[in-house]
Parts: C-alpha cells; sequence; structure tokens
C-alpha cells in the first residue's frame, strides 16, 4: 500500500496541471468494463483526466434496465448519455475473467452469494470452452450481451436513433495489452 500512498502525495503536487477539470467534465466515451484490477481503461485507451467516463463492475455486466427500480449503473448509464453527451460507449471484457470463467464453469458460488447473485441474477450464461483458461469465446459472447443489453436502455435507445451514439464491443487481453474490437460485418473480433 505504501507505494500507492508516495505517489497519491505527488499526484497532488501539480495542480496546475488539474485546474481545469474544475470547470466540469466533458469525457469523449462512457468505458464499460470489469473491476478487475488488471483492466485500467486509462493505461489502454491513453486517455487523461476528464476524457473517460468509467462504469466498473464485477463482469462489466450492465443489468437489465428497470425503470421502477433504477440501479447504479443505470444511473451512470444515463448520467453519460443523456447530461454528458458521451458520443460512445465500449464494453470491455478481458482475458481470464474470474465473473465470466465462473459463469461459463458454472461454479458454485455458495461461499460468495453476493458475487453468485450478480452473476446469475445479472446475466445470461455466456457459450465458451470451461477448459480454456483465457475464457476468450465466454467474455466475447458476454460482451455481445452486454451490449445487447445496452440498446434497451431508454436514454441508448434514443440517442442510437437520432445517430449520435455508437456502441463498441471491446475485448482486451491482459497477458498481452491487445485489444480487439467486433466487427459486426465479420460477427468476429479483430486487433484494432
Amino acid at each position: 500500500m505504501q507505494p500507492l500512498i508516495d505517489h497519491a502525495r505527488r499526484f497532488g503536487r501539480r495542480p496546475e496541471e488539474f485546474a481545469r477539470l474544475a470547470a466540469g467534465q466533458s469525457p469523449q466515451a462512457l468505458f464499460i468494463t470489469c473491476s478487475d484490477s488488471r483492466v485500467v481503461p486509462a493505461l489502454i485507451t491513453g486517455a487523461r483526466p476528464g476524457e473517460l467516463f468509467e462504469l466498473r463492475t464485477a463482469g462489466n455486466i450492465v443489468p437489465p434496465y428497470a425503470g421502477a427500480h433504477p440501479t447504479a449503473e443505470a444511473a451512470t448509464v444515463e448520467y453519460a448519455v443523456d447530461v454528458l453527451g458521451v458520443r460512445d460507449v465500449v464494453v470491455c471484457g478481458h482475458s481470464h475473467c474470474g465473473a465470466v470463467g465462473a459463469l461459463v464453469r458454472g461454479d458454485d458460488l455458495d461461499a460468495v452469494p453476493a458475487v453468485r447473485d450478480w452473476l446469475t441474477g445479472a446475466t445470461p450464461r455466456p457459450a465458451g470452452c470451461a477448459e480454456d483458461p483465457s475464457v476468450a469465446e465466454g467474455v466475447q459472447s458476454h460482451v455481445l450481451a452486454q451490449v445487447l443489453r445496452l440498446r434497451s436502455y431508454p436514454c441508448v435507445e434514443r440517442r442510437l436513433a437520432e445517430g449520435r451514439l455508437t456502441l463498441h464491443a471491446w475485448y482486451y487481453e491482459v497477458h498481452t495489452g491487445t485489444v480487439l474490437a467486433h466487427r459486426p460485418q465479420s460477427d468476429t473480433f479483430t486487433a484494432l
């Protein structure tokens, strides 16, 4: 923990670099990804402060839209789309994902009931090879399911219809640093 504390102390000693951020934010994209510590959106994209609005959940899950019972995830999506006016939303899954791997393998998650209920209640079981440690196929199908689910959010549906929003499905390989993007024309993930 000490290296993190030391960096935080040094980070705050450059106020001139961050003064413009006090005026507000105007991010280019909403980046939805997993809470996994190996996935760092700003590192992957090269974004600077203020350029990405982030939503991180276990397994980069976008829960079903439930208007009468809003979720924190729905509020984040709505704020990014309707208030901040982002023009792009990226759903980025990653290799070696513990959440998706557990779903693909059908792991017994009774020892972690909150995790179990989040995963099984929020997303369909993705296809994929249980023997693949990277769970590439499972993660990629899972990312596409989350993008499809995003389309059911009223703010997303409206902005898509107006041609003012683009959805992207990405797959990040933690073991290589490579980012693949889904190409709808070929229904494949290929390098950016």
